[in-house]
């Protein structure tokens, strides 16, 4: 066990300690990392269905201090770009800095970052060339037309505006906080791992997404330092996990693969792409908390995941 966890878990029931230590909202992510992930995941859905390939629409849940990687789905074609978090971290500032990145990025073509400077990245793709087959000279000239390059600026600068092409919502557990049926992709990285209503959030999603859209996420479902081994989480009692999560405003659901392919079939959505990390786990059946005891071999060697899904239901 990381007693400093149990003990950090336990201080924030002291008024103010959460407050003070628990701001959240994720790293601030390089350009060049924002620009990878969505090209990943924009690559990844063409390679699975390619009559998939420019989005209008996209939503991110838990984008966190950055809307890097949704600056790169407008630079690249989208129309809208929501973005939902449960508290709005995103400094605009830093933003527009990440924005004029981007752009130079898209404007010379830039080969995707791959695992040589972003090992731990995922979706991985069989080419981290520039994929100019779905982003064609002709597509981005009008992506990049020097009005269109503004008008996403002026997006980063003044979200409330009327003609503004970001949504920040930070009540995206709503079901309501998107038209239903508008989305054509939505995707999350390193996030649904932290969502405490899982079963809520894709309900929510199926109302969210078009037929025929698209979901792609990326979920680690590591212990993220609150044990000693990568899926010693696992092996905590409910009671003990109370603990370390404390007052802390999210920490993980603990709920391992299986749990997000169930839910995409419960929701009405059908699995195009599996692409799962493993590792080795050095414990038994007998280790786990109880709760954990049924966990097939799948689940309990699965460290990361890449799932995408396409909305079939009526």
């Amino acid at each position: 066990m990381r007693i400093s966890q149990l003990l950090y878990g336990i201080a924030t029931f002291v008024p103010g300690v959460a407050a003070i230590f628990g701001r959240g909202g994720g790293d601030t992510k390089s350009a060049r990392y924002c620009y990878s992930v969505w090209l990943r995941h924009l690559i990844k859905a063409y390679e699975t269905d390619p009559s998939f390939v420019h989005p209008k629409v996209v939503a991110e849940l838990g984008p966190g201090d950055s809307l890097g990687i949704g600056v790169s789905a407008l630079l690249s074609g989208t129309d809208e770009y929501y973005a939902f978090d449960l508290v709005k971290h995103a400094n605009v500032a830093r933003n527009v800095r990440v924005f004029e990145e981007i752009l130079s990025m898209f404007e010379t073509r830039a080969d995707v970052p791959g695992p040589s400077e972003f090992p731990e990245v995922r979706p991985l793709v069989s080419s981290y060339s520039f994929p100019r087959h779905i982003l064609t000279d002709e597509h981005l000239a009008r992506a990049l037309a020097p009005s269109r390059v503004a008008r996403i600026r002026d997006s980063i600068r003044d979200q409330g505006r009327d003609d503004s092409m970001i949504e920040y919502r930070t009540r995206w557990f709503d079901e309501a906080a998107v038209e239903r049926e508008s989305v054509d992709m939505l995707y999350s990285q390193a996030v649904l791992e932290h969502v405490d209503d899982l079963p809520g959030t894709y309900r929510a999603m199926r109302l969210w997404v078009k037929n025929g859209g698209m979901l792609s996420h990326s979920i680690d479902f590591r212990c993220h330092s609150t044990a000693n081994d990568w899926n010693g989480h696992w092996r905590y009692s409910d009671r003990i996990w109370r603990l370390i999560r404390g007052r802390r405003s999210y920490l993980l659901n603990r709920e391992p693969y299986s749990a997000h392919l169930q839910l995409l079939r419960d929701n009405g959505f059908e699995l195009t792409l599996k692409q799962p990390d493993t590792a080795k786990s050095r414990f038994k059946r007998e280790d786990l908390a109880p709760r954990f005891r049924n966990l097939s071999d799948e689940d309990l060697t699965t460290c990361t995941a890449v799932i995408q899904a396409v909305k079939r239901t009526a």
